[in-house]
């Protein structure tokens, strides 16, 4: 078994792990189950350790940018990889990005209430582009837009109560509203935390390179509407293992690349 074959069952093998343990905890908490609660936490823990096994190399694909205008980077791994901190859910060389004009009309954080509507924002509702010629292979649009995480309680609340049930709720419940395109060089591209209903494209329908797919939203796990990108090698995030990406001209400085944390996409996608 060579090394690639390994870490991609590696990745394969992670999805059901949360919800396995947890549950293993409460058939303790319960009484249905002895030792319950150690074999859970033996689990969690496996699961925290397959984690830090990161995806098999693999060449970068230079893809077109998802989206146009002043767009900031945020969890870039351009800064560091992996770039959500976990190698969970393909996620190693994902970006996301949010819309931040100069005008300064995204709302800053911790300047109004915990929980602002995502209206308040200029990601929500911006259209997002297909960022490769291929075909659609998955189409969810049912999850709500809630509202953005705009404090430190709030923020608290996500990391620690909602991202655990997500967790736990499988890959649907982290990502949203989703759109999973096959790029024509068998990578496939997710464009994660779209808003709900927005989707014009359906499962097998061929699309190009800079066809609007959907709307920026703010479902699943998210802290304000923004869109969530990337290359992975199997449209099922919950085993999928990541593919590097570069933008098209996407670097800061108009190069292929993409942006680091804090930088907007490059001058020429615009």
């Amino acid at each position: 078994m060579t090394g690639a074959t390994l870490q991609r069952l590696v990745a394969r093998a992670r999805p059901p792990l949360p919800a396995l343990g947890v549950l293993l905890i409460l058939a303790d908490t319960v009484g249905l189950l002895a030792w319950g609660a150690l074999a859970g936490i033996v689990v969690l823990v496996g699961f925290g350790l397959l984690d830090r096994v990161r995806p098999p190399a693999a060449p970068v694909r230079v893809v077109d940018p998802p989206v146009r205008g002043p767009w900031r980077a945020l969890n870039s791994p351009a800064t560091k990889v992996p770039s959500h901190g976990t190698n969970s859910l393909g996620q190693t060389y994902a970006i996301d990005l949010v819309l931040d004009p100069p005008d300064g009309s995204r709302p800053e954080f911790g300047s109004g209430g915990h929980w602002r509507r995502p209206e308040e924002y200029p990601a929500f509702g911006q259209p997002v582009l297909s960022p490769v010629d291929g075909v659609v292979v998955r189409v969810h649009q049912r999850r709500r837009d809630h509202r953005a995480r705009s404090g430190w309680l709030s923020i608290l609340h996500l990391l620690v109560v909602e991202s655990f049930v997500r967790q736990v709720g499988g890959a649907r419940w982290l990502a949203g509203n989703h759109v999973v395109v096959r790029a024509d060089d068998g990578a496939f591209a997710a464009l994660v935390h779209l808003r709900r209903g927005s989707v014009l494209v359906e499962r097998g329908q061929r699309v190009v390179a800079g066809q609007q797919l959907a709307e920026c939203g703010n479902s699943g796990n998210s802290s304000e509407p923004h869109l969530h990108v990337q290359l992975c090698d199997s449209p099922g995030l919950g085993g999928a293992t990541g593919v590097p990406m570069a933008f098209r001209a996407g670097a800061a400085d108009g190069a292929d690349g993409l942006p680091a944390d804090g930088e907007l996409l490059g001058v020429a996608v615009r």
